[in-house]
C-alpha cells in the first residue's frame, strides 16, 4: 500500500518527540480518522531551527508529519508558511488517495505553531 520512501521514512523517525524548549506548538486533529497531530518548532532569526513531531495516527499521518519536519528546518517561517499538503505528498513520493489529508493535517499544525510564534512576538 505504501512505497518505500514511506516505509523508509517511517522506520528512520528522526524528529519524532515532545520539544521542551518549543518556541510554538500547532495542533490539529481529524475527527472522522483520529489522527491527531502537534508539530513544535524552534526559531532563530526568523528561521526554523528545529522541528519536532507527536503524531497519533495511521503510517501516513506519521510520515507526513516527519517528512514536514525534515522539510522546514532551515525554512524562513514566510517559506513555511507556503507550505502545503501536496508538497508533503510529493516529498514522500505519494500517498493512496484515502490518506492524502493525513499531509494537509501536519501543514494545518505546522500553521498554527507559526501563527502561535508570531503571536508571542
Amino acid at each position: 500500500m505504501y512505497n518505500e520512501k514511506i516505509q523508509k521514512l517511517f522506520d528512520n523517525q528522526k524528529h519524532v518527540g515532545e520539544m521542551k524548549d518549543a518556541d510554538a506548538m500547532g495542533q490539529t486533529m481529524n475527527s472522522p480518522c483520529g489522527d491527531a497531530m502537534k508539530i513544535f518548532i524552534k526559531v532563530k532569526d526568523g528561521k526554523i531551527v528545529d522541528a519536532k513531531f507527536k503524531t497519533y495516527g495511521c503510517i501516513a499521518a506519521i510520515v507526513s508529519s516527519e517528512a514536514l519536519c525534515e522539510s522546514v528546518i532551515g525554512k524562513t517561517l514566510e517559506q513555511a508558511k507556503k507550505l502545503k499538503g501536496e508538497d508533503i505528498i510529493k516529498e514522500i513520493g505519494g500517498l493512496p488517495q484515502l490518506k492524502m489529508h493525513c499531509a494537509a493535517l501536519c501543514t494545518e499544525a505546522l500553521q498554527n505553531a507559526i501563527k502561535e510564534y508570531e503571536e508571542k512576538q
